[in-house]
């Protein structure tokens, strides 16, 4: 199967955003990750699922949502990564951005959220209703997406490890608020962060199976050219 794989800087909401893209041939759909609070997009949890995603035949997406000059600064005060209004906007904009990328443009765009992700996941598809066509969470906070999570009408899934019941319970207060498809996996003796043997496995095969379910191939796309 060929694969095209780039690390580019993609302009959005007035900044220069790192991210990898890779995109698989005759690709179903493409996945943008929302990292979760003082992560990026080297994280190795999301580029495990990531991974699984590609082979399925997902594009995959994992991009900074902040500068490295903000992570900088976020590395001292922990501020700007509970800033959903801002991640939220980059990522909307990420999601604008894919639309008119050559080797993704027509494809359908699901959104990966995980921890305070989630909820500049869910605010991002509230905006954008007709670009968005899916979004998975994993140990997500969607109650942090506030009153966002009413306008949420792409179908929804909230993956929560069985150990966390705090987050358990977030989630299940946000469905309440939610008025379009949405379904709780609860993956049994995990934590938060999936470390326990097999969770993280079982999360990225949840998530692997509702975005093929939810994203639709191309009528017409590009090709990839093999990577060199």
């Amino acid at each position: 199967m060929n694969i095209a794989r780039q690390s580019l800087e993609i302009p959005a909401a007035g900044v220069l955003l790192q991210a990898d893209v890779v995109v698989p041939e005759q690709a179903r759909g493409v996945v943008l990750f929302a990292h979760g609070s003082g992560s990026s997009r080297h994280s190795p949890r999301n580029r495990y699922v990531a991974m699984q995603l590609q082979d399925a035949g997902l594009a995959t997406v994992l991009a900074d949502l902040l500068t490295p000059a903000e992570e900088h600064i976020d590395a001292r005060t922990a501020e700007l990564r509970f800033d959903i209004g801002l991640l939220a906007a980059r990522l909307a904009a990420l999601t604008d951005w894919l639309g008119q990328y050559e080797l993704t443009e027509g494809l359908g765009i699901g959104l990966f959220g995980a921890s305070t992700g989630a909820a500049a996941a869910l605010v991002a598809a509230a905006t954008r209703p007709d670009t968005v066509h899916a979004v998975v969470s994993r140990g997500g906070r969607p109650d942090l997406a506030g009153e966002y999570l009413r306008h949420v009408q792409q179908p929804t899934l909230l993956i929560v490890g069985g150990r966390d019941t705090v987050v358990i319970e977030l989630n299940r207060e946000a469905m309440r608020q939610m008025h379009g498809e949405v379904r709780l996996e609860i993956v049994p003796n995990a934590s938060h962060l999936f470390e326990e043997p097999g969770a993280l496995e079982q999360a990225a095969r949840l998530a692997r199976d509702w975005f093929v379910q939810h994203l639709r191939p191309a009528a017409r796309h590009r090709q990839p050219q093999p990577s060199r």
